[in-house]
């Protein structure tokens, strides 16, 4: 038999979960790479981002991305999410971790209904997250005391990511079961007005992420609509799929949890992918100080760091898109993950995006100083990097620890998302052996 004749056309197959609607925002993100990266400086200088890059994202529709078609939302998928928040990094990862935040809070929607409603009704027309973030899960919370209809609230949230673009919060409560019963553990909605913003985000990266702490100096009233056991949530989140439409809002509660987990990291994949582009630019019109080669990108070094930078990136991306369409398939097909799969997956794409910062880093590094300026975009994603994958959630040491108690037949943590101890309740005792 005669062997096959040549293929005539190269060509990408994309995955089949991802939707038209998730091409034509990624591609709109594309677009507005020269502005927002352009504007980054300028939003690192006063902690979020700038009012015109804002307004782009919103009309972009990245703000209204995750939330249902019911209320005008795309609902995208994980791999869509994947795709959109990548490509933001590739620009700036202030912009990216924005879009990020976004994804996670959808998770608002496991709140009461009459909350829901209310904040609904209350954003139409709003530029920016309608809610964000703090201290939901942290160690230390705010406190809370049962009264007649409701709660008193006071105390200090950090990492508000995006309070100053957002018109409501969600923070975590601590509060006494003896009296109130439940867990000693809960969220409450606070409205704006309603608590003061500080001006303390002042850090290494992430820095135009406003992601500065929020405080209630003295108690507030906050009725019981706006409270929610922390108890309730996985369960409320399993019900979201129920209410609304969309791919998003067939996800059950773990894949949910998982898809904000992959956004997080896609994060640096976007960036590690920014910064290999940057330095395949800036390689070429730069002269290397120490050897006499016409350009950087002359220099073996720099092609054999070039071509590592790129393998990681790749195993990364890899990695990270692999689990966004098992999320998108299982979905589908109705099928849920189990604790050992979601505790390895976690780990698996924590390690992904450690991979990336570990390709930025040796970009910048092969580079050398000319990166350092604050006017090169090499430098911001080494910092902003770092911060990433600093990040509770997706730090892989403990991810592993989790893991290799399962392996070694030691009975894990039990965790919400994998990555979140579960609060008020105790660790697993060991066997006395």
């Amino acid at each position: 038999m005669p062997p096959p004749g040549p293929i005539a056309e190269v060509g990408v197959v994309e995955s089949q979960w991802l939707t038209d609607a998730g091409r034509e925002l990624r591609d709109r993100i594309r677009e507005l790479k020269p502005l927002i990266r352009s504007r980054a400086r300028e939003g690192e200088r006063i902690g979020a981002l700038t009012p015109d890059v804002l307004q782009a994202l919103d009309e972009a529709g990245v703000y209204r991305m995750t939330m249902p078609v019911e209320w005008g939302g795309s609902a995208l998928g994980a791999r869509d999410l994947v795709e959109v928040v990548a490509a933001l990094g590739e620009a700036d990862g202030s912009a990216a971790w924005s879009a990020f935040v976004g994804v996670g809070l959808r998770n608002f929607l496991g709140l009461q209904p009459k909350l829901i409603e209310e904040i609904r009704k209350d954003v139409e027309g709003w530029v920016g997250p309608a809610l964000v973030g703090a201290s939901v899960f942290a160690t230390t919370v705010g406190n809370a005391r049962k009264v007649d209809g409701g709660w008193m609230v006071d105390g200090r949230w950090a990492f508000g990511s995006g309070c100053k673009h957002a018109r409501w919060a969600m923070v975590g409560v601590a509060f006494d079961p003896a009296e109130a019963g439940g867990t000693g553990r809960g969220v409450v909605v606070l409205e704006r007005e309603q608590f003061e913003i500080l001006d303390d985000w002042h850090v290494m990266g992430l820095s135009g992420t406003s992601s500065n702490s929020l405080r209630v100096t003295e108690e507030i009233f906050v009725p019981d609509h706006r409270f929610l056991d922390l108890s309730e949530f996985p369960p409320r989140l399993d019900q979201i799929r129920h209410h609304y439409s969309g791919a998003a809002f067939r996800q059950s509660g773990r894949a949910l949890l998982m898809t904000v987990a992959l956004s997080n990291t896609s994060i640096a994949l976007g960036m590690a992918r920014g910064a290999l582009s940057c330095f395949a630019e800036q390689a070429i019109r730069r002269k290397p100080f120490t050897l006499p080669y016409p350009s950087v990108a002359e220099m073996a070094s720099a092609q054999v760091a070039a071509g590592r930078a790129q393998a990681m990136i790749l195993l990364a991306g890899s990695t990270i898109e692999r689990y966004a369409d098992q999320v998108d398939a299982r979905t589908e097909a109705g099928l849920e993950f189990g604790d050992d799969e979601e505790s390895e997956i976690s780990l698996a794409v924590a390690y992904a995006a450690n991979l990336c910062e570990d390709a930025i880093n040796l970009l910048q590094k092969t580079l050398g100083s000319s990166t350092v300026s604050l006017s090169n975009p090499i430098q911001r994603f080494v910092r902003d990097a770092r911060v990433v994958t600093s990040h509770g959630a997706i730090r892989v040491d403990p991810l592993a620890e989790q893991n290799g108690r399962r392996l070694l037949g030691i009975e894990p943590f039990p965790m919400i998302g994998a990555a979140v101890p579960q609060r008020g309740v105790t660790a697993p005792e060991k066997e006395l052996v």
